[in-house]
């Protein structure tokens, strides 16, 4: 069995930009409230004609030219989203007639802000086993959609945007095992639900949860790729809550690695934040090729997903 690499990264994000002045304007909030509990400075935010495969695709286009590849050079196009607003055609099969690609094998995959670290992983195994030779991961979300903009609890949480990932075959196996799972009795936590779906959490029991239970899980993680939390180059951690990130961060032990913080500029994209936040790093040149990197997604199901990854 061969192994998969990721061979490069890239993201976007809408125009407008939404400050916690703006959010001021529209509920009981300020930007000090908002800064204090959950690191939130600004979100983007796309518009009514921005869907979310538009989204993704950008981003994929923009991960194919840091590859140099084409879009008929892939033959898989994973997405993971919970805020497509079709059921068919899936955001896949639309990001690939956006791009122009010829007969890849499209999916879709919902597993809310854990969505792309377990569709890098579902592609991981896919690649190495030889049943999809190129891949494009997209982690995509518009969740300013399913937003109640009156509810000063979730509003000022949430912004949209994507990041993709080029995977192919290589002789190492660059991305490393993954350690996932779900909390089932705690999915009422954080939920997409209703006619029209709107987005909410309870806020506390996710911020337990996440500062008790995922440090030892995301170290277990370094273990199966081989590594201590000393090794890790960077941490990207789901981009939920800043409170969230920097205590997670601090008991992984990860002591000499960057901390994504892309969760005070983007807010919290559910799926894309991951990419998005790598995809940044990357490009800052904070981070450069071959560093071990720890992705850990949690959240929407209470479930998680990590790995780690080498830089492309």
């Amino acid at each position: 069995m061969r192994g998969s690499r990721v061979v490069a990264v890239g993201h976007y994000q809408p125009a407008k930009v939404l400050t916690n002045g703006d959010l001021a304007e529209l509920v009981d909030t300020s930007d000090e409230w908002i800064s204090s509990r959950v690191g939130i400075r600004t979100r983007h935010v796309a518009g009514p004609d921005e869907p979310v495969d538009e989204l993704a695709a950008h981003a994929g286009a923009k991960a194919l030219a840091g590859a140099g590849l084409t879009p008929a050079d892939i033959d898989l196009v994973v997405v993971a989203t919970s805020t497509a607003a079709d059921r068919s055609p899936n955001t896949a099969a639309r990001v690939a007639a956006r791009l122009g690609m010829g007969s890849p094998a499209v999916l879709d995959l919902n597993v809310v802000c854990a969505g792309f670290t377990h569709a890098l992983a579902t592609v991981d195994s896919l690649v190495r086993t030889g049943t999809a030779t190129r891949a494009l991961v997209i982690g995509a979300d518009k969740m300013t959609a399913v937003t109640d903009w009156t509810d000063r609890t979730t509003c000022v949480l949430v912004g949209d945007g994507a990041g993709a990932a080029v995977v192919e075959a290589s002789e190492q196996a660059l991305i490393g095992p993954v350690l996932w799972g779900s909390v089932p009795e705690m999915g009422h936590a954080v939920r997409i639900e209703g006619t029209p779906p709107v987005f909410a959490q309870e806020g506390q029991s996710v911020y337990r949860w996440a500062t008790t239970q995922l440090p030892p899980i995301a170290r277990q993680v370094c273990e199966r790729a081989g590594l201590t939390p000393e090794d890790l180059a960077a941490v990207v951690l789901h981009q939920a809550n800043l409170r969230i990130i920097e205590p997670v961060a601090r008991k992984i032990g990860a002591v000499n690695a960057v901390i994504a913080r892309d969760v005070v500029e983007s807010g919290n994209t559910s799926a894309a934040s991951i990419p998005l936040a790598l995809s940044k790093l990357v490009e800052r040149g904070e981070i450069t090729t071959g560093d071990p990197v720890l992705l850990f997604g949690f959240g929407g199901n209470l479930s998680y997903a990590g790995q780690v990854i080498r830089c492309p």
